[in-house]
């Protein structure tokens, strides 16, 4: 036992959990937490608005796989962090929040910058705990901690009142290591591995879909033994991207309403599925009551209530997907000889060849020939973030990832500003490599504030900003299903993103061509400041390929 007030007893609980960073901003009701930060190592970042703070730990947390920590104040402070918190909880992406309260004598009494951050984020959390004693911190710390890292990930949040910061108590910091928490059994049924080996090796046109549980469980070595073994092409969901080396001969990309034509049209002729680690999200099948209509559904995934929700699956497997592909693998192996699909290959092969020269032939600077410059002026493991729109698109179908945790995007609830803090995020977690953030105007606006952040904490990204001058993908609907009946999307041309930089510390360019833009992109990735990239195109540009909002995968547009 030791005698600490809640603030200390808190910063020593987070080192004995290995945090080495927080992204977040005081205030009055985190002043003591701030005080005992100020005595610790854990590095504490200041972001310029809470959105970003969460945004960052987030992006911290898929870099490097670790729990992500993010904190702010009481009221306003909090309720700024729930963009944030709702994109890590539908993406699964582990972030620990911690917020000030009001003193627990003023809890429902609407006492100044009180918010009812629990029940407000109840929705959108695995778990949040509010403490009551200076005492329990130790304990309800390692709780967050595991609820956040284990099984499905995601976000939880500890609201702790000013008070309890403030109150010395006897603290066992060894009490939480005694607590043996709850253990879900994540190995496969054998009994369905076993039926999905059987499914798996009578398959004529099997399909693999990976999902960001692959990611999340480390398993995309299991993921590409089972596909070589089958000699099955291996489709991603927008969370998977990474999941498989886009450069190798069975990965067919994207897969959905901006899928690639190798996807969605083989995803439609396959005989079985093997999905790991994903949802059926709409943006992935499309209409779903077309979706693979004449295929068996094997779907993997840790968290029973995915299956079935949307896609009823044949043979359903609640497991880790590590676990599970490992088994599959095991009884594959001794069931079938490697497959030989010359066919299938060479049509794949010509599909990725349709979808580079399309990109290549481009004699301007449009995106997708920037995405594949892009490629080429970075190393495998790089990291790329992104904005949400049309920029997010073009650099999910055509610019290719090798690894995993390499490509950062806000799937699920598609939050427009979340790719520059997110890339912030993930360049604490991996300073050694360079971090891009792929983004629109109208995105990169929302949180621009934060080239503050970049510069005083020397944090050194790469902003591409596609700059179209409106809010992209809005633009793009109404242009291809409402007439072109334009409302509501024109951004005009400010800021200017060079002085906007510059104001900022930060390094700024604006380009014409293709030939400067790898002169700049170069500058920039070896920049020791922020450097903001300003790529002028057309509002008219279109992201194809494109299935249309309600129909099947087999309307894809792709001219």
């Amino acid at each position: 036992m030791v005698t600490l007030n809640g603030a200390k007893a808190l910063v020593k609980t987070l080192e004995k959990q290995g945090v080495k960073v927080i992204f977040g901003i005081s205030g009055g009701a985190v002043l003591d937490i701030c005080d005992a930060l100020a005595d610790s190592s854990i590095r504490t970042i200041l972001t310029r608005h809470e959105q970003c703070a969460a945004h960052s730990a987030d992006g911290y947390a898929r870099a490097s796989g670790q729990v992500g920590v993010c904190m702010a104040t009481s009221g306003p402070g909090a309720t700024n962090l729930v963009t944030g918190i709702a994109t890590a909880y539908m993406d699964s992406s582990p972030v620990v929040a911690f917020t000030g309260q009001v003193p627990r004598r003023l809890i429902g009494r609407d006492a100044f910058q009180e918010a009812d951050i629990i029940g407000i984020t109840c929705p959108i959390t695995k778990h949040n705990f509010m403490v009551e004693r200076a005492s329990d911190i130790p304990l309800i710390v390692e709780k967050a901690f595991h609820v956040a890292s284990s099984g499905r990930p995601g976000p939880v949040l500890v609201d702790i009142p000013k008070d309890v910061q403030i109150e010395s108590a006897d603290v066992d910091f060894e009490g939480g290591s005694k607590t043996t928490f709850r253990q879900t059994n994540y190995t496969p049924h054998p009994l369905q591995v076993k039926r999905a080996v059987e499914l798996l090796a009578a398959a004529e046109k099997p399909m693999i879909i990976a999902g960001g549980g692959v990611i999340a469980s480390n398993a995309s070595q299991e993921l590409l033994a089972v596909a070589e073994l089958l000699m099955a092409p291996v489709a991603t969901t927008l969370m998977g991207k990474g999941a498989i080396p886009e450069n190798h001969p069975l990965a067919t990309g994207l897969l959905g309403m901006h899928g690639t034509v190798a996807s969605n049209k083989l995803i439609q002729e396959a005989d079985v599925v093997l999905a790991v680690g994903m949802r059926f999200s709409d943006r992935t099948t499309g209409k779903m009551d077309e979706f693979c209509p004449d295929a068996k559904i094997i779907h993997i995934d840790i968290d029973a209530a995915e299956i079935g929700k949307n896609i009823e699956a044949d043979v359903p497997i609640v497991a880790d997907a590590k676990k599970a592909l490992q088994e599959i693998y095991k009884l594959l192996q001794a069931k079938i000889a490697k497959k030989e699909r010359t066919t299938l290959m060479a049509k794949i092969k010509e599909f990725k060849e349709q979808l580079e020269e399309k990109a290549n032939c481009e004699s301007e600077l449009k995106p997708p020939r920037l995405m594949f410059e892009i490629r080429q002026l970075l190393p495998e493991d790089a990291i790329i973030t992104t904005e949400v729109g049309q920029n997010q698109m073009w650099a999910a179908i055509y610019l290719k990832v090798y690894k995993p945790r390499t490509f950062i995007s806000s799937g699920g609830l598609g939050t427009m500003g979340f790719g520059f803090p997110a890339s912030l995020g993930a360049k604490v977690a991996h300073p050694e490599v360079p971090v891009v953030d792929i983004a629109g105007d109208g995105s990169f606006i929302m949180t621009e504030q934060d080239l503050a952040t970049s510069v005083e904490e020397n944090i050194p990204v790469t902003v591409v900003v596609l700059n179209n001058s409106v809010l992209g993908m809005v633009a793009q609907w109404q242009r291809l299903f409402y007439n072109r009946r334009y409302f509501a999307v024109n951004l005009g041309r400010v800021p200017d993103f060079v002085k906007l930089a510059e104001a900022y510390g930060a390094q700024g360019f604006r380009v014409q061509t293709l030939e400067e833009f790898s002169s700049a992109f170069k500058k920039a990735i070896r920049s020791e400041v922020t450097t903001v990239i300003d790529v002028p195109i057309s509002p008219e540009e279109n992201v194809l390929p494109m299935v249309p909002p309600g129909k099947g995968l087999k309307w894809m547009i792709w001219e």
